[in-house]
């Protein structure tokens, strides 16, 4: 697949969908050894250079790079002189002058890291962009899939919960898309893109949506941060119209339906405390894929030469 960067899924072809999904089941085997690191990127070095807080993707990046042997270097944003007015491009141009091989970038503002990738010969890997896109949640959300489902057309996916806002959406979206699953959108009419990608059906209604009979319920985190308007009367009211209740649960395990979340999860909103529980749930299987997929993403991206 070799490329520079990775920005977004509509950038990649299917065929690099796959190849990166199929690299992360060999890697995903290394975890089971005693020794969990390959000398795949030995020499290299790994910024992380993340402008908004972040624990899950973060920590994935880390664990993946040092598992490849690269050598990790985190960018303290807080400390640093950004807080002194230092734009991008300085501190771009700073990281530079040090010759690092990978920018791992998330940025409150969308289209930053596409900006910074073209002011580096580094490898740019997009983790999260504003409301845009987070490309490697949606690879390892299929990788995930696909190991309950290794063929997913046909498969209905419903994704329910702030989709306006969710960058995870998007990517995840176009990721099962890509793959052949049919993808459903369950939020209030506030909270739902005014456009759906084609292919995607929207609904405001759960019992409408549960009718349509998805075989994986995808909840996503309501982003009150992002939010500058009420969307919704209350937590409480979004968590009895939309949130899987203690009820709902009980007709999603009899119908034997999965569950994913990307985290961090918002108890009593989007989920009551029995999914965490569920044997059903696949966020924890999230959250060790992510590791493989994105060891995956930085063996097949290749730093421009200068």
């Amino acid at each position: 697949m070799l490329r520079k960067d990775l920005l977004d899924i509509p950038s990649l072809s299917t065929d690099d969908i796959h190849l990166i999904l199929d690299q992360a089941v060999s890697f995903k085997d290394i975890f089971t050894r005693s020794v969990k690191k390959v000398p795949a990127l030995k020499g290299k070095s790994v910024l992380m250079l993340f402008y908004e807080p972040s624990t899950r993707t973060h920590s994935s990046f880390e664990v993946a790079a040092k598992r490849l042997s690269a050598d990790v270097t985190n960018f303290d944003v807080p400390s640093s002189s950004v807080t002194k007015g230092e734009s991008v491009r300085e501190t771009i141009e700073t990281l530079q002058a040090m010759r690092t091989d990978f920018i791992i970038v998330r940025h409150k503002h969308s289209g930053q890291p596409a900006a910074i990738a073209k002011m580096t010969h580094a490898s740019v890997i997009n983790a999260g962009d504003g409301a845009h896109a987070h490309p490697t949640q949606g690879l390892l959300d299929a990788f995930t899939l696909r190991e309950i489902h290794p063929d997913l057309n046909g498969k209905k996916v419903l994704l329910i919960g702030d989709i306006l806002h969710s960058r995870v959406a998007r990517s995840t979206t176009e990721c099962f898309l890509r793959l052949g699953a049919s993808v459903g959108w369950l939020a209030p009419g506030s909270l739902l893109p005014r456009h759906a990608p084609a292919g995607v059906i929207s609904f405001t209604d759960y019992a409408a949506a549960m009718k349509w009979n998805p075989c994986t319920l995808y909840l996503l985190r309501v982003q009150m941060e992002r939010q500058d308007v009420q969307y919704f009367p209350s937590l409480r009211e979004y968590h009895h119209v939309y949130g899987i209740t203690e009820e709902r649960l009980r007709s999603i395990a009899a119908a034997g339906l999965h569950i994913m979340h990307p985290g961090p999860v918002n108890r009593g909103v989007e989920l009551c405390d029995g999914v965490m529980d569920y044997p059903l749930s696949l966020i924890n299987q999230q959250v060790e894929n992510g590791i493989a997929v994105r060891m995956s993403v930085l063996y097949s991206l290749k730093p421009a030469v200068g």
